[in-house]
């Protein structure tokens, strides 16, 4: 058994958020020397059932493994079954929580690469109406040119976490992953809980109270925004101020020094 080889599929394995109990099932079917296995993930998130079948392949030139996809399934709560594949490359790929964010419907922002081989990052979305040939759900891709800005759409509303620190940086990361996320909202003096997730394909956020309905925007209190010709007004206004002081300040200054001016035994003004 190639022990580096199995370190690194172990790797893979806890870094796709599978975590370790797999580690035995893994070790046992390399001894065996298998051309491929699948090894079984179950757990529940939500109190939801969420399970991935992981696929692993013996190189046709070596002893060496690959951890290369997996199939990662939930059930919803009328009984019906969504399941999709995800490709694993070098240990890079969707984790088993943002496929499970994925197959709930929400947005994942993640690193990708595309078909020459550079990286670019999106916002991916699983379209439930589509479906390909190997019967995965199409993704939609939304790219940084897309205009999306998650930390904009955000404070669009008065959101407490959004203290330019520690928690708007957790806030923004865990939106990113897909979670919908537990935030307050400043309701006349009140903090107010609510659920955000975002939405790139509508360049918003979507708003649920604390039994997870989804919320109109128009009845959530909102931080209001100049418009841009109400900003370049106010902006002359402030201008028109501070060139008012600055001229009231030149002329008092001169009084002042006029004021402090004494005369020398000669009759001559000196400024002190």
């Amino acid at each position: 058994m190639n022990m580096e080889n199995l370190q690194f599929l172990k790797d893979n394995i806890k870094y796709s958020g599978f975590g370790e109990a797999l580690y035995g099932e893994l070790e046992k079917n390399i001894q065996s020397k298998k051309n491929d296995f699948q090894l079984h993930f179950a757990t529940q998130v939500n109190n939801r059932p969420f399970d991935a079948i992981l696929h692993f392949r013996k190189s046709n030139t070596s002893e060496m493994y690959f951890f290369n996809r997996y199939v990662a399934s939930v059930e919803k709560a009328n009984g019906e079954k969504l399941e999709q594949s995800f490709s694993i490359d070098k240990g890079k790929g969707v984790t088993a929580k943002e496929a499970y964010n994925l197959l709930q419907g929400r947005a994942v922002y993640k690193e990708l690469t595309n078909s020459k081989g550079g990286d670019y990052r999106a916002w991916m979305q699983l379209d439930f109406d589509k479906k390909d040939e190997k019967g995965n759900y199409a993704v939609n891709k939304y790219t940084d040119n897309y205009g999306y800005d998650l930390r904009e759409s955000v404070a669009k509303f008065p959101v407490l976490e959004l203290d330019g620190g520690e928690k708007e940086k957790e806030l923004l990361r865990s939106l990113e992953r897909g979670n919908a996320q537990a935030v307050s909202i400043d309701k006349d003096g009140e903090p107010l809980k609510v659920f955000l997730e975002a939405n790139p394909k509508y360049k918003s956020v979507n708003v649920y109270d604390e039994h997870f309905k989804m919320m109109k925007h128009e009845n959530l209190p909102k931080i209001e925004r100049l418009t841009e010709k109400q900003s370049a007004h106010e902006n002359t206004q402030m201008n028109g101020q501070a060139q008012k002081q600055t001229g009231e300040k030149a002329i008092h200054g001169k009084n002042v020094k006029q004021g402090r001016a004494k005369k020398t035994d000669k009759g001559k003004a000196i400024e002190m």
